[in-house]
């Protein structure tokens, strides 16, 4: 490991000089509204919303740009000014010279603590941060430790409050300062602006801001007192604070000891200051004293008191943070043992990521500064997938309450809101149709009926979304008002609600038809990579046509399981018979396949007739095994691509002008990684192609110095015809960055095509770049992708760590459901098994608390050994069939206490 090092098996991590690399942040955050982003210089924002920035909102450039950060400085008798953070212009002068300050990071799930020491200023302090669980508040708690036999210092904070719409930042930044009134009291300092100026037009503000600040006093023999000091003044002034030619990192109200104002002072119309002024005290050395500061968002003045108060208290912040701790951490319930500690901790921080994305969303930390907030389609189920593992209470009713954004033409709402199944009509009327969308909600359906045995919940019923599109985006419904509610009614115009089977069919099956001239779904608007973006009109997906196959013919293969657990009939909705044509003929047809989708959904476009009718469960069954596998069919005919290098794979995408985008072109040879997972995940590649696509891959795509498989080779062309990522300088984002997305799917699919050996060696390659800090660059976890000089980027709030999770969990450490039953098929390779032979993880199946432990004693590799026998407790279990299965009966009947199994393999 270089960089940071692991204090212990939770992940906790410590590194030195972490302000001697650019772009690294930290999330801390709570569940009651509150994101923030945090530096080793205490850089970073904090916000409830777009709307709602308390600090002023930043993006990745301006981490190392901006000087309005949290800062806290103490004015050292004979010595000047300091500050705590290192945000000062002499502090950044020396940041590179023999007399720069000593600090270490130290940081656990939430919670950042910076230590700094001064061996000129005979000083250290320890800055701790975080979000407490229950308030709308973030806190730093600022401890001063005296060097030297005798220390006086005068400490004040400096919290630049920006109070408004991210809108604001350039639209209106001056304008709306003067919608600024400023107080102080006792406490602090109340920023209550009269008005908003956002994207909702003028209204009177309803959000107060606020800084408060205290301070308790501790030495090395006793408590010398528990009663809180509060501030003495204030600088409630960003202008006055700075001074004529000043800044806030070399502020002249400071080095010129000017008197802070009172409490009772108000200012309207000025930039704010959450100054706070403390009482100047003499340390002795060995001596501390600890300050808090604590800043956050209320509904009135009383309001934010009420809330800060009670951590102007170091025994109160201290209890505060210990909570803060344990409950985030118990929120991971994964516990993994492999043969390097480091991989297991670093794993922890992986799991974390997915609950992460459920607070930011998908645009709220400092590399993701695109979008203005919340979550997409295609995020809505693949965070679903990492919650089914960890904390799957409410999963169900998540997922039921998903499907209500699903249209009756098989599209769905993209403007999804703030609460769970909300979804909202876009008001700007722009048609927005991803071609992927209608393949994760049954992927993760089936993954949570797998490890639940729920198949009831195919068959609750849920409403659809209805809005101005139709016809899948390419036409309107001129009928549709917004007065009529978003709602899909009868001709009786009453609520139509329909099972959420008949909603996956939906999706699959107009899929089907929605092909262009080479018969494979349309690209539409784009894929999963939303940067393929410029090919609606003839480009297409061979990719995904290859998942939307498998989807076919997996919920087949469910029905059939229904089938045989004594389900005959369902019932649909009567148009969708028009969908379960049998006709290979129309199949082959392309403008017959297109001219029914639009039968389709000209009969569902602005109601839909209500009547239902059955059919047997064999016959919908093999109708779309039937079209699933048409599907594989048609692509493992028509897709193998033949280099003249003599390496062969699966073309991906066909462009806007209806040409194969890969293989031997005019600017040299062009491969995607994208189209082999999905040609491998689905079954479309037999296992000979399997083995010609990774000794592809291997040739074209993979970069052992940037973590593994690139995304893309380059193309040499500004391909307008196909998306904007090839305007992307190759190797970063979606034009040849190693994205770690994608490269993880291919690891899951290589593992569950049992290519173990092959799907190691991507997982490896990433944690191996990725966890060696002096090139990644980053705190632990996985970013969305490398970057040319392998850096990771977009850390956090990203898709891959709940497929990584998923991937170790599930296909690296084999703990599956089945239907509700527990099966294991490991496939870990033998340097994964530790010095005496042993792999285990911890995890909650059933409801139901287990660890498994895996013993190769022999020493075998991945493909030489098998399960030889099994124990549950002191119990061994019988293997049918060679299979480990535990039953959902046996499980049912378990208590609540760690249940052991021990497997021991041959």
């Amino acid at each position: 490991m270089k960089g940071y090092k692991y204090l212990d098996e939770n992940g906790t991590f410590c590194l030195e000089d972490p302000e001697l690399t650019g772009y690294l942040y930290f999330p801390i955050a709570n569940e009651k509204g509150v994101m923030a982003s945090i530096t080793p210089t205490l850089a970073g924002d904090n916000k409830m919303g777009q709307n709602t920035f308390l600090l002023a909102p930043v993006s990745s450039e301006e981490l190392h740009d901006k000087r309005g950060t949290r800062n806290f400085w103490v004015n050292i008798k004979g010595k000047g000014l300091w500050s705590v953070t290192g945000a000062s212009a002499w502090q950044e002068a020396e940041l590179f010279g023999k007399e720069k300050d000593k600090t270490v990071l130290t940081a656990g799930m939430m919670w950042q603590t910076l230590k700094r020491t001064s061996k000129k200023n005979g000083i250290e302090a320890e800055v701790t941060s975080f979000v407490p669980l229950a308030e709308t508040l973030e806190i730093m708690m600022v401890t001063l430790r005296a060097l030297e036999d005798e220390l006086t210092v005068t400490p004040t904070a400096a919290i630049p409050l920006y109070g408004r719409s991210a809108d604001n930042i350039r639209d209106h930044r001056h304008v709306t300062s003067l919608l600024h009134r400023m107080e102080t009291v006792e406490e602090g300092i109340i920023l209550n602006p009269t008005l908003t100026f956002d994207e909702r037009g003028h209204r009177k503000n309803e959000v107060i801001y606020g800084v408060a600040g205290g301070a308790s006093a501790f030495t090395l023999e006793s408590e010398e007192t528990k009663k809180t000091e509060l501030p003495i003044g204030f600088y409630p002034v960003i202008e006055d604070f700075i001074g004529e030619g000043g800044s806030l990192t070399n502020p002249k109200a400071l080095l010129f000891e000017e008197e802070p104002v009172k409490k009772g002072f108000t200012r309207d119309g000025y930039e704010t200051l959450g100054g706070l002024a403390y009482n100047t005290c003499t340390l002795k050395k060995g001596e501390e004293k600890t300050y808090l500061v604590v800043f956050g968002y209320a509904q009135s003045k009383e309001d934010f008191l009420n809330q800060a108060r009670p951590y102007l208290s170091k025994e109160r912040c201290e209890k505060a943070l210990e909570e803060t701790k344990q409950y985030w951490l118990e929120k991971l319930n994964i516990k993994y043992h492999t043969g390097s500690k480091d991989f297991d901790r670093w794993m922890q921080w992986v799991d974390f990521q997915p609950i992460l994305r459920r607070i930011y969303g998908c645009s709220f930390l400092p590399h993701h500064d695109y979008g203005k907030g919340g979550r997409g389609w295609r995020d809505l189920w693949q965070d679903c997938l990492a919650l089914l593992i960890m904390n799957p209470d409410g999963v169900r009713e998540m997922l039921w309450a998903n499907y209500g954004g699903v249209r009756a033409d098989g599209s769905n709402a993209t403007i999804i809101g703030t609460k769970q199944g909300e979804f909202i009509a876009d008001r700007n009327n722009i048609t927005r149709v991803w071609m992927d969308h209608g393949v994760w909600p049954f992927l993760t359906t089936r993954l949570y009926i797998m490890q639940t045995g729920d198949t009831g919940l195919l068959f609750k019923e849920s409403t659809y979304f209805k809005d101005l599109q139709a016809v899948r985006g390419e036409e309107k419904d001129l009928l549709w008002k917004a007065e009529d509610g978003n709602l899909l009614k009868t001709k009786e115009k009453e609520d139509y609600k329909g099972t959420i089977l008949e909603h996956v069919l939906i999706q699959l099956l107009t899929a089907f038809y929605d092909v262009g001239e080479h018969n494979h779904m349309r690209l539409r608007g784009a894929d999963w990579n939303d940067a393929l973006d410029m090919a609606k009109d003839r480009g297409e997906s061979v990719a995904f046509s290859a998942l939307y196959g498998q989807n076919l013919v997996q919920l087949g293969e469910m029905l059939l399981h229904l089938k045989a657990e004594g389900m005959e009939k369902v019932s649909l909705l009567e148009e969708v018979f028009l969908l379960l044509n049998e006709d290979r003929n129309i199949y082959e047809n392309t403008e017959a396949k297109i001219s029914l989708l639009h039968d389709y959904c000209d009969k569902v476009r602005h109601t839909v007739s209500g009547i239902k009718k059955e059919i047997t469960l064999t016959e919908l069954a093999e109708n779309l095994i039937g079209k699933g596998n048409w599907i594989k069919e048609h692509i493992r005919n028509t897709e193998w691509v033949n280099s003249k290098e003599g390496y062969s794979w699966y073309n991906s995408y066909y462009d806007n002008n209806g040409r194969r985008v890969e293989g031997d072109h005019e600017q040299g040879l062009r491969m995607m990684l994208t189209g082999q997972v999905f040609a491998i995940m689905s079954g479309i590649a037999k296992d000979e192609q399997v083995t010609e696509i990774a000794a592809a891959a291997d040739k074209y795509l993979y970069a052992p110095e940037l973590g593994g498989y690139k995304l893309n080779t380059n193309f040499h062309e500004l391909k307008t015809d196909l998306g904007r990522m090839f305007g992307f300088a190759y190797g970063s984002k979606e034009n040849g960055a190693v994205f770690a997305h994608m490269a993880v799917m291919y690891a899951n699919a290589l593992y569950q095509r049992n290519f173990a050996e092959e799907g190691y060696k991507v997982i490896n390659s990433l944690y191996s770049h990725l966890s060696d800090f002096t090139k990644s660059r980053i705190y632990p976890g996985i970013p969305e992708y490398i970057g040319d000089n392998g850096r990771g980027l977009y850390h956090y709030l990203t898709g891959s760590a709940s497929w990584l999770l998923l991937t170790v969990l599930t296909e690296i450490f084999g703990i599956k459901g089945d239907y509700g039953s527990l099966l294991l098929e490991p496939k870990l390779v033998k340097e994964q098994f530790d010095e005496e032979g042993k792999a285990a993880v911890s995890f909650v199946f059933q409801g139901k608390n287990f660890t498994v432990t895996y013993e190769n004693k022999e020493r075998k590799e991945v493909g030489d050994y098998r399960i030889l026998e099994a124990f549950l407790e002191e119990e061994q279990l019988m293997l049918p069939e060679g299979r480990f299965l535990l039953s959902k009966e046996v499980i049912e009947k378990l208590d609540n206490s760690q249940h052991k199994i021990t497997v021991r393999l041959a």
